[in-house]
């Protein structure tokens, strides 16, 4: 019986590279260009623009344009200053405004949840669509506050980030992959972390007010956000799509990336009977 089905990184899609100015700040995008809808990948706290190499050439296959940037401090995007941050729906907007984009959908995994939501608070008639992956989406209500107090004790920050994120199914299962995904961890950042500057500090009114279609996944192996926890958040969204993704922890696009990959396309592939409803 074979422990673990490895997927090999797909050859990419062609895209062109770029960097768009914020503030003074530059940051680094890569651009399947096309007709096709846009979907805008968001990355997680330990990845980068580099890292959505299993969803890349799904999209472009499916007649998507993807387009992913790195944040500020992130691979190949400047740090920009300590000072003058910015904020991070402000920083994407400056990239959809240097693409010409009209509406977009977006896809945040973890950390990239918090900047779709920040970006869909913000601008909300620019916003098609959200996926929002395995993200504990910053919620400030004393209710969810306390459980993840509950779900993760104070050591856990200290812990690797491959024990943190990866499922032990698939740390077990695919030394291969895991030592792929170690190599986009390295490379994310070289420095501090930064964390992302939000305009909004994200409650559940704000989220039962989102009109926009939802996607919500998570891996069933998840510490940072158990399938109880992501059903919790999709209670106070309306049009919510909930899925659970099997033997997955914190990254399911890179642990599951063919189901994940489905359940994506399948989301992104409904939205043709949907109106752009935006927030009031």
């Amino acid at each position: 019986m074979e422990i673990w089905k490895h997927v090999p990184v797909p050859p990419q899609a062609p895209a062109t590279e770029g960097w768009v100015d914020v503030r003074g700040t530059k940051l680094w995008y890569w651009d399947t260009g096309g007709t096709g809808h846009p979907v805008i990948l968001l990355h997680a706290g330990t990845q980068s623009a580099a890292g959505w190499v299993y969803q890349q050439p799904a999209l472009a296959a499916a007649g998507y344009r993807a387009i992913g940037y790195s944040r500020r401090g992130y691979y190949r995007s400047d740090r920009g200053s300590d000072e003058d941050p910015g904020t991070v729906s402000d920083d994407l907007h400056h990239l959809v405004t240097h693409l010409g984009l009209d509406t977009v959908d977006l896809v945040g995994g973890a950390q990239g949840g918090f900047i779709a939501l920040d970006y869909v608070f913000a601008y909300p008639e620019k916003v098609r669509s959200l996926a929002i992956v395995s993200s504990l989406m910053g919620i400030s209500d004393p209710d969810y506050v306390a459980v993840n107090k509950r779900l993760r004790p104070p050591f856990f920050a200290t812990l690797p980030h491959d024990f943190q994120e990866l499922s032990p199914s698939y740390r077990a299962g695919d030394p291969l992959g895991l030592a792929e995904w170690h190599k986009l961890d390295e490379q994310a950042m070289t420095g501090k972390r930064i964390d992302p500057v939000l305009r909004t500090t994200p409650t559940w009114a704000l989220l039962e007010a989102i009109r926009q279609p939802v996607l919500l996944a998570t891996g069933d192996s998840d510490l940072y956000v158990p399938p109880s926890l992501l059903r919790m958040q999709a209670g106070h969204i309306r049009q919510a799509e909930v899925h659970i993704v099997p033997e997955a922890g914190h990254s399911p696009y890179w642990e599951r990336p063919d189901l994940f990959n489905a359940i994506l396309l399948g989301f992104l592939g409904k939205l043709g009977g949907y109106t752009n409803r935006t927030n009031h």
